[in-house]
């Protein structure tokens, strides 16, 4: 298959095992070593090609001992530079001796000052979409799965982990071992290395975190051995062996990666009243929907994201009920059609064309909340145990594989919608994945806990004083989609007003003090201002970054504030999160 985001040419050699050897060097930042890579190959191959971005190639060394020619292609924007290697015909491995640069995509330096200790630093990847080249010379596409053992040294007394199996101690000599014997694609390839401590959660799973944060790690993530039984119960086996959750410090650019036997986590989730949970069992849907059965090009991302919002949201209801399930729909449904609103009509399709753009473009919430609402019309058409059971056969007839859109089109018509007659035509496949928008027959959501909270925001509306409004016991959702549903224009009596009645500006809670901020920023509510910038500043997630700079920027005065807070905060922020950001403060240095 041609992935029209990486160099590579796997139908005439293929990479099929790695292993790593790589020193940990916080000083010069940069990981350094080897990376030997077993190998498939046309009996006619002469060439193999690998993606690489910004690294320094010293050496390339053929399996039988003999030194390899290599050669560096041009630099492409945001692709890197292919790495093409001679090979023999009887050629089966090859070692390639590099270095990362300091400034490499996927890698994040930390310095004691930004860790929760603030006594030894730390490093973390983030490889997907394409930036696994940026510390390992690799395939690197999702189209290409590999195993891959490691050996990573790092200075005494820090912990290293993988997204492989784990030691929980510490090695006195700074040296750790790992193996992943299933077959991954590259953007699952993770490193962390700090000063962590583990803590079991259940027989087959715990939690990572940095020591000052793990006894509030475990407390939040305590409900995790439910979460993989319920997943269990509904789509077969956990087939990874280990789950567990590294709860990162606050620069980690998303909410959470779904690296396989180890979730990389926002601390944002650490609420202290288990409320942004979901975030784990999204996690680990991805453990079946994106780590099994993968897509196949960027262009497909929807497979992985849809699928897994659906999966989350059935794992959600099983442990927490429908009517918990049903308000995260609502939300994923006024985040679908912002989405809309936001993005040129050639980004709201599901199956999307990213020819000559970075794949980052596709991470949109459109892939997430369109595939949802896609995978649960075809539940309702079909029934949910006929769906099930689709899902279950697809699960594990496809394990370890591919899937493009194609594919699974195919694979929906064949062994699904065609014993149940008339059903492809109430859903209207072609329109849900090749049309812009959101198709007229969108499943419709009804929460009966958000009727009562919109039943709030009218009687505020209609001059009812925030501390007489009925808010007992609201969960995180129905915080949010109160702040959603307020009027566009509020006075700034009626901000203080919320603000005094519910704390909103003190907010420890990441996901209403990032709706409260927006309505602080359109409505110019200046006391609001402090909690604004000390957010921005303390923790670098995209998905609550960009809204805020973007809402910023519609003004002049907002644009100057962005800028001033921005210039302080971008050290912090990985390259995912910056790079965006840049485009919309217009960033120059």
């Amino acid at each position: 298959m041609n992935d029209i985001h990486s160099f590579a040419r796997p139908d005439e050699a293929v990479v099929r095992h790695l292993t790593l050897d790589l020193t940990v060097d916080f000083q010069r930042q940069r990981l350094s070593g080897s990376a030997t890579l077993q190998i498939e190959t046309r009996d006619d191959a002469r060439e193999l090609v690998l993606d690489t971005n910004g690294l320094t190639i010293d050496r390339v060394v053929l399996g039988d001992g003999s030194e390899a020619t290599f050669a560096l292609g041009d630099p492409k924007p945001f692709l890197g530079r292919a790495l093409t290697i001679r090979i023999k015909p009887e050629t089966k491995s090859v070692r390639i001796d590099y270095a990362s640069s300091p400034d490499a995509a996927a890698v994040q330096w930390l310095a004691p000052e930004q860790t929760a200790g603030g006594k030894h630093p730390f490093v973390f990847t983030q490889s997907q979409a394409i930036l696994a080249r940026t510390w390992v010379p690799i395939q690197d596409s999702p189209g290409v799965r590999i195993t891959y053992d490691a050996t990573i040294r790092v200075p005494a007394g820090l912990m290293a982990i993988m997204s492989a199996e784990n030691s929980t101690q510490v090695s006195s000599d700074g040296v750790y071992h790992f193996r992943m014997p299933q077959p991954i694609p590259s953007y699952l390839l993770a490193l962390a290395v700090g000063d962590l401590e583990f803590r079991a959660l259940g027989a087959n799973s715990g939690v990572w975190a940095e020591k000052p944060m793990i006894d509030a790690a475990h407390y939040e993530l305590v409900d995790t051995p439910k979460m993989i039984e319920a997943a269990e119960k509904i789509y077969g086996p956990y087939r990874w062996g280990q789950y567990d959750v590294l709860v990162l410090p606050p620069s980690f650019p998303f909410g959470g990666m779904e690296n396989p036997r180890l979730t990389f986590a926002t601390p944002t989730i650490l609420a202290g009243d288990r409320s942004l949970v979901n975030l784990v069992a999204h996690e680990l849907a991805h453990s079946w929907s994106g780590n099994l059965v993968t897509n196949a090009t960027w262009n497909d991302f929807w497979l992985n994201e849809g699928f897994t919002v659906y999966f989350e949201r059935r794992i959600m209801e099983e442990v927490f009920g429908r009517d918990y399930s049903e308000m995260l729909s609502l939300l994923g449904y006024q985040d679908l059609e912002a989405s809309v609103a936001e993005l040129p009509p050639r980004d709201t399709h599901l199956f999307l064309d990213l020819t000559d753009r970075d794949p980052d473009e596709a991470a949109t919430k459109l892939a997430y909340e369109k595939g949802y609402f896609l995978l649960r019309l075809i539940e309702e058409t079909v029934g949910r145990p006929a769906f099930d059971a689709f899902l279950r056969a697809y699960f594990d007839e496809h394990a370890f594989q591919s899937m493009t859109t194609a594919a699974f089109i195919e694979e929906v018509r064949n062994k699904l919608l065609s014993e149940h007659a008339g059903s492809e035509d109430r859903i209207g496949l072609e329109q849900w994945i090749n049309t812009p928008g959101i198709p007229v027959n969108v499943s419709q959501v009804h929460s009966d806990a958000f009727t009562k909270v919109e039943a709030q925001v009218k009687a505020f509306g209609a001059g009812t004083a925030a501390s007489a409004l009925a808010t007992d016991n609201w969960s995180t959702h129905e915080w949010i989609h109160f702040l959603r549903s307020l009027p566009k224009a509020l006075t700034r009596e009626q901000m203080a007003q919320l603000d005094a009645a519910f704390k909103f500006t003190a907010s420890g809670n990441s996901e209403i003090l990032h709706e409260w901020l927006l309505q602080a920023i359109e409505n110019k509510y200046e006391p609001a201002w402090d909690a604004l910038e000390k957010f921005l500043l303390r923790q670098g997630r995209r998905k609550f970054l960009k809204p805020l700079y973007q809402k910023l920027a519609e003004t002049p005065e907002g644009l100057d504030r962005a800028r001033r807070i921005y210039a302080k905060a971008r050290p912090m922020y990985h390259s995912v999160s910056y790079r965006t950001i840049d485009q919309i403060l217009g960033w120059a240095g």
